[in-house]
């Protein structure tokens, strides 16, 4: 089982670790944790781009060719927002394709336009999250890891993240800890919110260093601080599960229910458990379905299944 993330995710009897880095409909090791992360834009420099096929004839009238650069350079941001920020994969690919439209172009353009320009750090990245996404191309683990790797060596911090998710998980390559914790450490120097949450997760579960759970809980508290939700997931995790702390239930309630409330959906599936249960807080049904709807509504699937058996009662 491959095992990626920053993120988690609490089940009724024990912490469980799960890969969300790949899309929702992967099938997913009910026993493990989750996967999730922060809230900073990065801005990348851009190098100048050469006007080549296809030509603005062949673009949206509404947009001329030297304007998908600054195009690719705004998807790229959006996306390494949105991880710092701790959104899923899915709703992250949702707002890709929202930002894409807002352009008054498409999916299809913007790989045209990529194929033929691949000389800078975000159109070489974008590249490879579109050959990891499957868009407007089958899914290729490997060409997507030779282009983060590409980007990475051009100092993209977004591609470095991804490509050290990829060598904690073997996506497209060989498992790899000792070369994930080195990039994922160097990022995290730059107060990259979800570096300092996998970091941290680095620490927590031995990836590439010793366990240092005090070290870990650390830094999920930095990436909390720095407005991470998944950092604030995590950090509720630890408190209910005992993870470089005592256990504190009901203060694991209150982070789970902050972060939720920021939209992460792992912490919204911690929560509704707990309003099930009656963990750190009183027993309230109607709060437990309300929330694992609303994990659910971002393809959770352990949430999804949590619906489903309560229609089946």
């Amino acid at each position: 089982m491959q095992v990626n993330s920053e993120y988690y995710k609490i089940d009724d009897n024990h912490p469980q670790l799960l890969n969300k880095w790949k899309l929702a409909s992967d099938n997913i090791d009910n026993n493990l944790l989750h996967e999730g992360l922060p809230q900073v834009i990065h801005y990348f420099n851009k190098m100048n781009i050469k006007e080549v096929e296809p030509t603005t004839q062949n673009i949206n009238g509404n947009i001329y060719e030297e304007d998908l650069s600054v195009v690719i350079d705004e998807l790229v941001n959006l996306n390494f927002k949105k991880i710092n920020e701790g959104k899923e994969r899915v709703v992250r690919k949702k707002q890709v394709f929202n930002c894409i439209n807002n352009y008054k172009t498409n999916s299809q353009e913007i790989y045209n336009w990529l194929i033929n320009n691949q000389n800078n750090s975000n159109s070489v990245y974008l590249l490879g999250y579109f050959n990891y996404n499957g868009i407007e191309i089958n899914i290729d683990m490997q060409k997507a890891f030779e282009l983060y790797q590409k980007a990475a060596e051009l100092e993209n911090d977004v591609a470095q993240f991804e490509l050290a998710n990829m060598y904690i998980d073997g996506e497209g390559t060989g498992l790899d800890y000792d070369k994930a914790f080195k990039i994922i450490n160097k990022l995290a120097k730059k107060e990259c919110p979800c570096a300092i949450v996998l970091l941290g997760y680095c620490y927590e579960k031995g990836i590439g260093t010793d366990i240092n759970e005090q070290k870990a809980i650390e830094l999920y508290q930095k990436g909390a601080d720095l407005g991470s939700s998944s950092g604030i997931n995590n950090l509720g995790c630890c408190y209910n599960n005992g993870i470089g702390t005592e256990v504190n239930m009901q203060k694991a309630f209150e982070l789970y229910k902050k972060a939720a409330k920021l939209g992460n959906d792992f912490a919204q599936y911690n929560l509704a458990l707990m309003y099930e249960n009656g963990d750190g807080t009183e027993n309230d049904m109607n709060e437990a379905i309300y929330w694992y709807e609303k994990s659910a509504e971002q393809g959770d699937p352990d949430a999804q299944n949590k619906l489903k058996f309560f229609k089946n009662k």
